[in-house]
Formats: structure tokens, sequence, C-alpha cells
């Protein structure tokens, strides 16, 4: 048996970049012959602590724990891994140090899903950001001895540090994200346009409010919105009340929506994020409009399976022809899920995984 130690920082089913780029694959190389184990710096416990205001000193307690627990894992013990996959890096603060501990012990996998090489600090923990590194992206990418990229923008930067860069697409599980799931409606039910993400990105859901104004005013009762990922969200004037997310009921919660939002601003953040919000919708056969900003332009052809939208008359313009038509929402929804099938699902990509997970075990066999 080949044996992988993932590290990253959250428990399972906790973070959408880990539960979409690592472990739903967990099953199936298990069933290849890797064996794996899961090293994890933050629990349940500590997320009140460490996403929270303040608390300096229980952040502190968290860092401590994470610490220790990395020091071990990196400790000799670490050899008897094939591969170990760092998952956007296994600290949370600038120092490369475990990473560097890690890559002396086995072939190492460094995987990214988000320009991360920017300084991207939560309000909550503004003031910890003098302890980033803008630097230490570049240095984890130049340490692994191969690089899986969520997009070809992230793999564009990787490629200036390492020469071993593969463009491995963040995917859906496309038995889990079903269309078998919707149920069917009446006729003359209104229809639901939705979005899903969480407190930290409604900003990007709020960008459309003037449409949504619009789309209220033009169709009354005809339509509806729903926020799924920020319970606390609310505006009586559109009559939103954001609906918390859990990973049970996900789906069920999705796919109330006819038709699903992902609305982004053009800048450098946004250009690598991986359009994972609209290949759910597209997975579960609801037609997705997003912005045209990044690899959502590859995810979309336009008009054929989603729409783009590049200014707000061109959000209003497309959300009003799928309102108006169930028979265009059908054939973008269906078009949409085969694009998903092609290129961004589970089973179109794991084979990939499998091989490159393979080429390194080998390389560590051949070491030895």
């Amino acid at each position: 048996m080949k044996r992988i130690l993932f590290v990253a920082l959250h428990r399972p089913n906790r973070s959408p970049s880990q539960r979409f780029r690592y472990e739903q694959y967990l099953d199936f190389l298990q069933e290849k012959g890797y064996e794996y184990e899961l090293c994890y710096l933050i629990e349940a416990e500590d997320d009140p602590i460490f996403y929270g205001s303040g608390q300096y000193l229980g952040k502190m307690k968290v860092l401590l724990k994470s610490i220790w627990r990395l020091w071990r894992a990196s400790a000799d013990r670490a050899k008897r891994f094939d591969i170990i996959y760092v998952q956007r890096e296994a600290f949370m603060l600038g120092t490369s140090f475990f990473e560097r501990r890690f890559a002396q012990r086995a072939p190492l996998v460094f995987d990214f899903d988000d320009s991360i090489w920017l300084q991207n600090v939560s309000a909550n923990n503004s003031a910890l950001g003098f302890l980033k590194n803008a630097n230490k992206t570049a240095e984890l990418i130049a340490l692994a001895d191969m690089v899986f990229a969520g997009n070809r923008y992230l793999a564009d930067y990787a490629k200036q540090y390492n020469d071993c860069v593969k463009v491995l697409p963040t995917t859906v599980d496309e038995e889990r994200h079903h269309p078998k799931f919707k149920a069917a409606k009446a006729g003359d039910a209104p229809v639901c346009i939705g979005w899903t993400g969480s407190f930290s990105t409604v900003q990007y859901f709020e960008q459309l409010l003037p449409v949504l104004r619009r789309l209220k005013e033009k169709y009354g009762s005809k339509i509806y919105f729903k926020l799924i990922g920020d319970a606390s969200y609310c505006l009586p004037e559109l009559g939103i009340q954001g609906v918390a997310w859990t990973e049970a009921d996900e789906i069920e919660q999705l796919v109330e929506l006819d038709i699903g939002l992902m609305p982004l601003p053009t800048d450098e953040w946004t250009k690598g994020k991986c359009g994972l919000k609209g290949l759910q919708y597209m997975a579960l056969g609801l037609p997705a409009v997003m912005s045209a900003v990044g690899v959502n332009t590859e995810i979309i052809e336009q008009g054929v399976n989603g729409y783009l939208a590049h200014n707000e008359e061109e959000w209003f313009v497309q959300l009003s022809a799928l309102i108006e038509s169930p028979e265009l929402r059908q054939k973008l929804g269906k078009a949409g899920r085969q694009r998903v099938l092609e290129e961004y699902a589970v089973v179109a990509q794991k084979q990939r995984y499998l091989d490159f997970f393979d080429e390194l075990a080998a390389k560590k066999s051949k070491n030895r």
C-alpha cells in the first residue's frame, strides 16, 4: 500500500477548498491502493476563537497547538509516507518552516485554488496581518515536487517558480450534485433566483442588488430571491432572509433555486477563483449567470450552457430572459451539466489525480 499524508488547516467537511480539491477523492484513492492520513490544525471548538474578533490569547493557544501538531507530523514519522500533500499552506502564518520539513521527508504536492500570494486577511484578524508573508506562496511552489493549480491563471503564476505544474480544476461530485434531486414545480410557481457563499463573500452578492431591485419591480411575486451561507443576512425590501450553510442540507437548499448567480468584481483576487458556485449550479442542471471574470469565461459558452455578464444591464437582460422562459432554463441547465461532466466533475479528473500521485509515489520508491 502507498501512503499519503494530507496537510491542511481545517477538519473534513469544513472548508470548500478542501472538500472540492481532495476530500471527495479520498475513497477513490483508497480503492486504488492508497492509504491516507489527515493532519489538520483547527478543531471545531477553535473556529469561534480563531475567526472571531479579538481573543488574542485564545488565538495564541490555537497557534501553539498547531505548531505542536505540525512538529510531530513533520518529524521522522513523515518518512513513512510516499507523498505529502499540502493544501494552500500547512501553517497559517508566514513561515514555510514546516513545509520545508515535510519536503525533506517525502515528495511534496502543493495545491492551491485562489490567488493566495495576495495579502488577504479577514477583518477580524487584520491586527495580525503583519504575521503574514506575501512571498510564502512562491516559496511553497518552488519547494514542491509537483504543483496542482486550480486554473490556468494560477498555473501561469506557479510556472514562474516551478516547472512541474498541473492544472487540476476544482471539481464537483456529479452524483451528489444531480438534477434528480430537484423536485418538479408547477408552471405558475414563482422563480427562485439564488446565490450560495459565506458571510465573507456576501459582498459579491450585494453588487447585484440594483439589478435584483429592478427585477423585483418588473416581475413582483413571480420571482423571489434566496441567499445560502449567511443566516444573519436580512434584506426585507427584497424578501431575503439568509439561511445557514450546512454540509448535510447543502443540496436540498441548492435545488430550490431555478437560476444560480455568481457575481464577482474584476480584480487580481477574483481572477484566481475556480468557479465553484457556478459549477455546483450547472451540475444540478440549473442555469448559471456568472460574471465574465477569470475561469468563468472558460466554463461558460455564452448562451449555450449559461450566461456571462459584463455589466448591470447584461445581468438584467439575461436574468429576465431566464425568468420568462422555463424552456431556456431547462436548455441551459442541461447543457451546463454536460459541460461539468466533460471537465469539472470528479469522474472527469479522478484518473489524472491518480496518475499524478502514482508518478510521485514512484519517485519516492526510486529514491529509497
